[in-house]
């Protein structure tokens, strides 16, 4: 038989989801596993959202939407929520914005639409585990830059300009970040415009965690600073903040020339997000927003209780978030790196989290934990914790 793709077999599985498999397969044979691994909300999608696509099944919305980048109405939910919510005026959402099945394909859209072969992309470390495979699926090549812990992973102008080259097209930037929690400041806003617009970079802003953000803080969207609409790419979606990661509903909004490549690309890989989603979509902008504040309470309640508890555990030092719901501690005791350490907390502990070199090089002698399952289950995860942090 003659070689497979030389491409893919150099593309590795998502780290997530392998663990997260892991710890749900283990858990069906038996075995009483903690998964913290996962980015998969608890909470039920809210009912309103469901009812709304049920009656549009029972309409009819079960096959091909029309137009296929996404139904008026939903585009037209979309292009408000990003005025009223981002800031950002959409003139013409037909061709500004292309609905997608998930939040990962609005990305890969986004990189396939600017990046030609050789093109060089700029990550920020640590980074969600996708974004370097994306890249390279796209032709670019992923170039890393570390965010040090100690500065709490801090965007300056300077680590950004250190990383150019004439190469340089795009930067990636999630806000807020997976895994590190951090929510972008204005000042870390100003040192992404001036780079980008003094580079002459696409900006594609990863914008799936907006609505969970803590402590009053408010969400800043890169495409709303003077100038930088006409070069950043927003993508985001329902999966996170309103509890429909089984959904696959996401966007991608920016200028016209680029939408249309990445329609290009979406009508010969996968046609179209599914029709009944698309009216979830409407039904979830429009509708109520109070279970999102819910939702986003709850989740600050568990932070609150989890960055106390990890902390007073001799061995690990774990930093408060500003919004997602991932923690990233580190673990200060343990002479093992962040592969051997979730090997071990699976095997003495069994508890399921996502080693942090998982997240490039930066995030080395971390591990991440989703903080998005019950309060329970997190308690239960820090007691185990408490009684193998010596020995890890």
């Amino acid at each position: 038989m003659k070689d497979l793709s030389h491409l893919l077999n150099n593309i590795p599985s998502s780290p997530t989801l392998a663990v997260n498999d892991k710890a749900k397969a283990l858990q069906r044979a038996g075995h009483d596993v903690i998964a913290l691994a996962g980015g998969d909300p608890d909470f039920p999608t809210p009912p309103h959202i469901v009812e709304a696509a049920y009656r549009a099944m029972l309409d009819g919305a079960t096959h091909y939407p029309a137009p296929m980048i996404g139904i008026p109405a939903a585009l037209e939910a979309i292009a408000a929520k990003m005025e009223r919510e981002n800031g950002v005026v959409v003139a013409d959402p037909r061709r500004q914005i292309i609905i997608t099945p998930g939040g990962k394909w609005g990305l890969f859209l986004a990189l396939t639409a600017v990046l030609n072969p050789g093109d060089e992309v700029l990550i920020l470390e640590p980074h969600w585990v996708s974004y370097p495979p994306m890249v390279t699926l796209a032709g670019g090549v992923p170039v890393p830059v570390s965010l040090p812990a100690d500065d709490n992973f801090r965007i300056t102008a300077a680590a950004l300009r250190a990383r150019l080259t004439p190469r340089t097209k795009a930067l990636m930037v999630n806000n807020p970040c997976n895994p590190t929690g951090r929510v972008l400041t204005p000042e870390e806003l100003a040192a992404v415009v001036a780079v980008a617009t003094e580079a002459d970079l696409y900006v594609i802003a990863d914008e799936i965690y907006e609505k969970l953000v803590f402590d009053g803080r408010s969400h800043l969207s890169i495409a709303a600073a003077p100038g930088m609409a006409e070069r950043t790419l927003t993508v985001n979606g329902l999966t996170k903040s309103y509890a429909m990661t089984g959904w696959r509903l996401g966007w991608l909004v920016g200028p016209a020339p680029i939408i249309k490549l990445a329609t290009r690309l979406n009508s010969q890989a996968v046609s179209c997000a599914a029709t009944f989603s698309m009216h979830a979509c409407v039904a979830a902008l429009n509708g109520p927003q109070d279970v999102i504040a819910e939702m986003r309470d709850a989740y600050q309640a568990r932070r609150d209780f989890m960055v106390q508890a990890l902390n007073e555990i001799e061995g690990i030092a774990c930093r408060s978030i500003e919004g997602a719901f991932y923690l990233f501690p580190s673990f200060t005791g343990s002479g093992k790196n962040s592969l051997e350490l979730a090997d071990a907390l699976l095997d003495k502990a069994q508890i399921a989290g996502v080693p942090g070199i998982a997240f490039g090089q930066s995030g080395e002698g971390h591990v991440r934990f989703a903080i998005s399952t019950a309060m329970h289950d997190l308690e239960r995860a820090v007691e185990r914790l408490a009684k193998v942090a010596r020995g890890l």
